[in-house]
């Protein structure tokens, strides 16, 4: 199992996470028509050339988070958390452009144990996203409920 528990995360690490992605065009339509988001910025090229500042479709934010928070997990929480508590400070300072190649960096901010179940612990992580060009394109920070070493 590749994830982490709780004991084992130091505040201050920094994961710079192997995996890379190239967001497609394909990636932008299908993530925008699932969670219909109806916007030309996304969707319509030919609007854009008329009246984005971008002059081309941008890629819809919620496929950047996914992937920010998603690459990082299994450097850090496959197989050992045990919920999502939150998502906080969501920001997106620099668009995603299809061809754009994300890497994912997560630094953990904060632990601190669980009050309420003493087999799990919470960590807070930031999560940061930068294209191609090392210009950051998303950031965020997640709270994530973790397992726990199992007692020997």
């Amino acid at each position: 199992m590749p994830g982490l528990y709780f004991e084992e995360f130091v505040v201050g690490r920094i994961f710079d996470h192997a995996i890379r992605r190239t967001v497609t065009e394909a990636d932008n339509v299908f993530v925008t028509a699932l969670t219909h988001n109806p916007a030309a910025l996304h969707l319509d090229e030919e609007w854009c050339r008329e009246h984005s500042e971008f002059k081309t479709r941008i890629v819809n934010s919620c496929l950047t988070l996914g992937l920010m928070v998603g690459i990082s997990v299994g450097d850090t929480t496959l197989g050992t958390t045990v919920a999502n508590l939150g998502w906080d400070e969501v920001r997106f300072p620099h668009p995603v452009f299809h061809g754009d190649t994300l890497r994912i960096e997560s630094e953990v901010l904060e632990l601190r144990e669980s009050k309420s179940r003493p087999a799990n612990g919470i960590v807070i992580f930031a999560h940061r996203a930068f294209n191609q060009h090392g210009k950051l394109v998303g950031s965020c920070k997640r709270t994530a409920l973790m397992l726990r070493k199992p007692k020997s």
